[in-house]
Protein backbone atom coordinates (compact mmCIF):
# COMPACT_ATOMS: atom_id res chain seq x y z
CA UNK A 1 0.00 0.00 0.00
CA UNK A 2 1.54 3.26 -1.39
CA UNK A 3 0.13 6.78 0.52
CA UNK A 4 1.61 10.33 0.69
CA UNK A 5 -0.53 13.66 1.67
CA UNK A 6 -3.87 12.66 3.20
CA UNK A 7 -2.61 9.02 3.59
CA UNK A 8 -2.95 8.03 7.36
CA UNK A 9 -6.76 8.37 7.22
CA UNK A 10 -6.98 6.40 3.73
CA UNK A 11 -4.34 4.08 5.10
CA UNK A 12 -6.54 3.25 8.37
CA UNK A 13 -9.80 3.01 6.49
CA UNK A 14 -8.77 0.57 4.24
CA UNK A 15 -7.15 -1.35 7.20
CA UNK A 16 -9.94 -1.21 9.08
CA UNK A 17 -11.77 -3.37 6.62
CA UNK A 18 -8.94 -6.07 6.37
CA UNK A 19 -9.98 -9.54 8.28
CA UNK A 20 -7.51 -10.71 11.11
CA UNK A 21 -7.38 -14.09 8.93
CA UNK A 22 -5.46 -12.24 5.92
CA UNK A 23 -3.60 -14.80 4.02
CA UNK A 24 -1.08 -12.36 2.88
CA UNK A 25 1.43 -9.80 4.15
CA UNK A 26 0.89 -6.13 4.04
CA UNK A 27 3.54 -3.81 3.34
CA UNK A 28 2.66 0.30 4.13
CA UNK A 29 5.19 2.72 2.10
CA UNK A 30 3.68 6.28 3.26
CA UNK A 31 5.68 9.15 2.88
CA UNK A 32 6.60 10.83 6.21
CA UNK A 33 9.15 13.07 7.52
CA UNK A 34 12.83 11.74 7.76
CA UNK A 35 13.09 13.73 11.50
CA UNK A 36 10.78 12.42 13.78
CA UNK A 37 9.72 8.51 14.28
CA UNK A 38 6.91 7.14 12.42
CA UNK A 39 3.21 6.86 14.96
CA UNK A 40 2.22 4.70 12.17
CA UNK A 41 2.20 1.13 13.97
CA UNK A 42 0.50 2.58 16.99
CA UNK A 43 -1.89 4.50 14.94
CA UNK A 44 -2.98 1.58 13.04
CA UNK A 45 -3.10 -1.02 15.79
CA UNK A 46 -5.77 0.29 17.64
CA UNK A 47 -8.49 -0.27 14.09
CA UNK A 48 -6.88 -3.52 12.96
CA UNK A 49 -7.88 -6.93 14.00
CA UNK A 50 -4.59 -8.06 12.45
CA UNK A 51 -0.82 -7.29 13.88
CA UNK A 52 0.86 -4.42 13.25
CA UNK A 53 4.53 -3.41 13.30
CA UNK A 54 7.72 -1.35 11.68
CA UNK A 55 9.59 -3.59 9.57
CA UNK A 56 13.06 -4.26 10.11
CA UNK A 57 16.22 -5.18 8.25
CA UNK A 58 16.47 -9.23 7.73
CA UNK A 59 13.10 -9.68 8.70
CA UNK A 60 11.03 -12.16 6.48
CA UNK A 61 7.56 -11.48 5.38
CA UNK A 62 4.77 -13.43 7.58
CA UNK A 63 1.17 -13.81 6.50
CA UNK A 64 -1.39 -11.53 8.72
CA UNK A 65 0.89 -9.21 9.48
CA UNK A 66 0.98 -5.19 8.30
CA UNK A 67 4.66 -3.81 8.22
CA UNK A 68 4.81 -0.17 7.82
CA UNK A 69 7.97 1.79 6.63
CA UNK A 70 10.76 3.55 8.60
CA UNK A 71 11.60 7.07 8.26
CA UNK A 72 14.43 7.50 6.05
CA UNK A 73 14.93 4.17 4.76
CA UNK A 74 13.75 2.39 1.48
CA UNK A 75 12.19 -0.83 2.13
CA UNK A 76 12.96 -3.74 -0.30
CA UNK A 77 11.99 -7.14 -0.65
CA UNK A 78 14.89 -9.75 -1.45
CA UNK A 79 14.11 -12.82 -3.42
CA UNK A 80 14.03 -14.86 -0.04
CA UNK A 81 10.95 -12.84 0.93
CA UNK A 82 13.40 -11.16 3.65
CA UNK A 83 13.30 -7.51 4.07
CA UNK A 84 16.54 -5.14 3.03
CA UNK A 85 16.22 -1.32 4.49
CA UNK A 86 18.04 0.92 2.47
CA UNK A 87 19.05 4.73 2.38
CA UNK A 88 19.94 4.91 -1.34
CA UNK A 89 19.08 8.40 -2.86
CA UNK A 90 15.34 9.46 -2.47
CA UNK A 91 13.27 8.84 -5.31
CA UNK A 92 10.39 11.48 -6.15
CA UNK A 93 12.08 13.37 -3.46
CA UNK A 94 11.12 10.84 -0.56
CA UNK A 95 12.45 7.91 1.21
CA UNK A 96 10.45 5.65 1.68
CA UNK A 97 9.30 5.31 -2.23
CA UNK A 98 7.18 3.32 -3.23
CA UNK A 99 8.29 2.59 -6.22
CA UNK A 100 11.38 0.89 -4.63
CA UNK A 101 9.35 -1.44 -2.93
CA UNK A 102 6.91 -2.47 -5.59
CA UNK A 103 9.54 -2.99 -7.89
CA UNK A 104 11.09 -5.32 -5.98
CA UNK A 105 8.27 -7.02 -4.95
CA UNK A 106 7.14 -7.77 -8.59
CA UNK A 107 11.01 -9.06 -8.79
CA UNK A 108 10.95 -11.31 -6.31
CA UNK A 109 6.93 -12.54 -6.10
CA UNK A 110 5.37 -11.40 -9.73
CA UNK A 111 2.13 -12.50 -10.00
CA UNK A 112 1.17 -13.01 -6.35
CA UNK A 113 1.57 -8.95 -5.64
CA UNK A 114 -1.41 -6.67 -5.34
CA UNK A 115 -0.16 -3.05 -5.42
CA UNK A 116 -2.65 -0.32 -4.14
CA UNK A 117 -1.60 3.59 -4.71
CA UNK A 118 -4.18 5.45 -2.33
CA UNK A 119 -3.92 9.84 -1.90
CA UNK A 120 -0.60 11.32 -2.56
CA UNK A 121 1.28 14.24 -4.37
CA UNK A 122 3.57 13.46 -6.70
CA UNK A 123 4.01 10.09 -8.69
CA UNK A 124 5.47 7.70 -6.69
CA UNK A 125 4.26 4.65 -6.95
CA UNK A 126 3.39 5.05 -10.93
CA UNK A 127 6.59 3.00 -12.40
CA UNK A 128 6.22 0.53 -9.34
CA UNK A 129 2.59 -0.55 -10.12
CA UNK A 130 3.90 -0.83 -13.94
CA UNK A 131 6.54 -3.40 -12.81
CA UNK A 132 4.25 -5.07 -10.47
CA UNK A 133 1.30 -5.40 -13.67
CA UNK A 134 4.23 -6.46 -16.18
CA UNK A 135 5.10 -9.71 -13.79
CA UNK A 136 1.50 -10.74 -13.55
CA UNK A 137 0.37 -9.00 -10.02
CA UNK A 138 -2.65 -6.73 -9.65
CA UNK A 139 -2.78 -2.92 -9.34
CA UNK A 140 -5.68 -1.15 -7.16
CA UNK A 141 -5.53 2.67 -7.66
CA UNK A 142 -7.94 4.76 -5.09
CA UNK A 143 -10.37 6.55 -6.85
CA UNK A 144 -11.61 10.53 -6.04
CA UNK A 145 -8.33 10.63 -3.77
CA UNK A 146 -8.61 13.29 -1.60
CA UNK A 147 -5.33 14.15 -3.09
CA UNK A 148 -5.03 12.33 -6.59
CA UNK A 149 -2.00 12.93 -7.77
CA UNK A 150 -0.15 9.78 -6.66
CA UNK A 151 -2.88 7.57 -8.09
CA UNK A 152 -3.72 9.78 -11.11
CA UNK A 153 0.23 9.27 -12.24
CA UNK A 154 -0.62 5.36 -12.10
CA UNK A 155 -3.77 5.64 -14.17
CA UNK A 156 -2.02 7.79 -16.73
CA UNK A 157 0.43 4.86 -17.65
CA UNK A 158 -2.48 2.77 -17.98
CA UNK A 159 -1.11 -0.32 -16.01
CA UNK A 160 -4.15 -0.05 -12.92
CA UNK A 161 -6.35 -3.21 -13.01
CA UNK A 162 -8.90 -1.35 -10.55
CA UNK A 163 -10.00 2.24 -10.01
CA UNK A 164 -11.95 1.94 -6.99
CA UNK A 165 -13.56 3.89 -4.00
CA UNK A 166 -11.36 3.44 -0.70
CA UNK A 167 -14.23 1.88 0.80
CA UNK A 168 -14.18 -0.73 -1.85
CA UNK A 169 -10.36 -1.21 -1.42
CA UNK A 170 -10.91 -3.68 1.51
CA UNK A 171 -13.61 -6.26 0.25
CA UNK A 172 -11.66 -6.48 -3.57
CA UNK A 173 -8.31 -7.45 -1.87
CA UNK A 174 -10.57 -9.66 0.43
Amino acid sequence: IAASAGGVRAISKLVSGLPSDLPASVLVIQHMSPNFESQMPEILSRITPLKVKQVESGEKLRKGIIYTAVPNKHVMVNPDGTISLATLDKVHFTRPAADVTFVTLATCCKDRVIGVILTGAGQDGALGALAINRAGGKIIAQEDAEVPSMPDAAIRIDDVDYITPLEEIAPLLI
